[in-house]
């Protein structure tokens, strides 16, 4: 058994069953590889259309954000 996550783009993860290992710590495993693969933030993106002006004004916006933190 195998439980695979494909995004709107060809990008797939899949885990294996291990012997002996509970269905709970598969997903977990299942999740984690989600978050460091950054498929969520990738979907989350690209939830609706931004024209190049709104990206510029989001990049400046989260670049002025870490200048302030410093």
């Amino acid at each position: 058994m195998y439980v695979t996550r494909m995004c709107w783009y060809v990008m797939s993860l899949e885990v294996w069953i291990r012997e002996g290992e509970s269905q709970d710590s598969l997903l977990r495993r299942f999740q984690r590889m989600v978050q460091v693969s950054g498929i969520l933030r990738e979907v989350k993106a690209h939830r609706y259309f931004l024209s190049k002006e709104e990206l510029s004004r989001l990049k400046a916006r989260k670049s002025a954000r870490r200048r302030r933190r410093g």
